[in-house]
């Protein structure tokens, strides 16, 4: 809901500096990251389709496009975000949350060739940015009461996600080592889970169970802090 024009104005501002941090963050290791492909002469448009398969980066994407969006609707005075945008932002909101939790849960710790992160980069996408979306859910004005049926919606990339990789992972030979396999997370390849295809099903019920908890969570907070149309309709009048 919207508290006052200077705090909505001041919350926008906020969320276009948070959409350029992540927008500088995703262009740092990517251009780290094809420029250690193109030393080694390694196929640059694999690279790059690589590395836009990783969820984190499609995630922070999203972020920073959803960020960008819900700034413009604030600054033109918009009253409560449009029902397509709200659920954009929820859904972003899931995803960028299960970003953190994923990474410093299960894989911050796990070793990377030295020199192939970005540090600063890698901060912001896996820390920073998830905890500015959970007080843009928190704070953030313009926020629209969503049916619980959003739920499907916000589930339906992250289902897409698993499918192309877990599809694409036994096509794709990953030309770092030469493994006749490339999957972006190590919780997601069947050849290195103790029970293959099974232990990566055990991950995947599990995140998506962490998913729609999450987003049964922004949904809630939602409901309890925004609005309906006809209530902002009657608050401007």
């Amino acid at each position: 809901m919207l508290r006052s024009r200077a705090w909505a104005t001041a919350w926008a501002t906020l969320r276009l500096l948070a959409a350029i941090a992540g927008v500088a963050a995703i262009i740092g290791q990517l251009v780290r990251t094809l420029s250690i492909s193109a030393s080694n002469s390694w196929p640059l448009g694999l690279t790059a389709v690589d590395f836009f398969s990783f969820f984190t980066i499609l995630s922070n994407v999203g972020a920073a496009v959803a960020l960008t969006i819900g700034a413009i609707l604030i600054w033109r005075g918009d009253r409560v975000d449009p029902a397509w945008f709200a659920t954009l932002l929820a859904a972003v909101s899931t995803y960028m949350l299960i970003t953190g939790i994923v990474y410093n849960a299960l894989l911050r710790n796990i070793p990377l060739p030295q020199g192939s992160t970005v540090p600063w980069s890698n901060e912001i996408l896996h820390v920073w940015a998830p905890l500015f979306i959970l007080l843009d859910v928190l704070f953030g004005p313009l926020r629209r009461r969503l049916p619980w049926r959003a739920l499907w919606t916000i589930i339906a990339f992250p289902i897409v996600w698993v499918i192309y990789t877990l599809v694409r992972g036994p096509l794709v030979t990953d030309f770092r080592t030469g493994n006749p396999w490339w999957y972006p997370y190590p919780f997601l390849n069947p050849n290195i889970q103790p029970w293959g295809y099974g232990g990566v099903a055990l991950y995947v019920v599990g995140i998506a169970a962490g998913i729609l908890l999450l987003a049964a969570g922004v949904i809630w907070v939602g409901r309890r802090r925004g609005a309906d149309a006809a209530e902002a309709g009657s608050a401007a009048q």
